[in-house]
């Protein structure tokens, strides 16, 4: 009868069986050594791709800014009309209409300006064009090589009261602005907020105008190039 204390004892290498076993280990590692030495294997560590000899992608532009974004106030009002909420009056009404707007006064893709005659509300269409957009930006700046800066937005949402304000200090400005629907914001081209290095010359417009070609292109929106005000002004669709 076996004994219930009794365990089964593993094998152990008597003497003779452990040198072998050493020396076949040593010849093992010498081989591989030597193979390694004759060009068999040059390196068996697993290598990450070289990102800094990938070559930065072409910044192109676009020919005529003017020509590219073409898009007046009569073609905007009726994207407006269609996809905008009813005109707001002033800020007490725009608190009461949050379930219709969206905030878009942060984001790590954008820096909104200090607004003054309008305030950070957008619906929520034209807000993720924003988005897209912001983020479309980021991502052109990364496979060009340019260092990250944020799109600054100067306007957004208008209520009747701002632009009757407005209009008492420019001539210009539209009663009817395409501001007032919450489908509408200006990106200026002139400023940025940079996030690294300052970009002091052409090239974060050049790059933008890439990127605003390509939403239009795919039928997001219109846009018009705003030579006194320095923006892109546009209205999702």
């Amino acid at each position: 009868m076996k004994n219930r204390h009794s365990q089964k004892i593993p094998f152990l290498p008597g003497k003779r069986q452990f040198v072998w076993g050493f020396l076949a280990v040593v010849l093992l590692l010498a081989g591989i050594r030597y193979w390694r030495e004759q060009g068999g294997v040059t390196d068996l560590t697993p290598s990450l791709p070289d990102m800094s000899a990938t070559k930065p992608h072409r910044i192109r532009s676009v020919a005529n800014y003017q020509a590219a974004f073409p898009d007046s106030q009569a073609v905007q009002i009726v994207a407006a009309n269609k996809w905008g909420v009813r005109p707001v009056k002033n800020r007490d009404d725009a608190e009461k209409r949050k379930t219709e707007l969206v905030y878009v006064g942060e984001s790590p893709y954008y820096h909104v300006d200090r607004l003054s005659s309008s305030i950070p509300y957008l619906v929520p269409r034209a807000a993720l064009l924003l988005q897209d957009i912001g983020q479309a930006f980021y991502d052109s700046l990364y496979v060009k090589g340019v260092p990250f800066n944020q799109l600054i937005v100067t306007s957004v949402l208008r209520t009747m009261d701002d632009v009757a304000r407005l209009q008492r200090h420019n001539g210009n400005a539209t009663e009817n602005s395409c501001h007032l629907y919450g489908t509408t914001f200006d990106i200026c081209y002139n400023r940025y907020e940079p996030v690294g290095r300052e970009v002091r010359n052409d090239t974060l417009k050049w790059v933008l105008s890439e990127v605003l070609r390509d939403k239009r292109n795919e039928g997001r929106c219109y846009i018009k190039y705003e030579v006194k005000q320095g923006c892109f002004h546009m209205t999702v669709r």
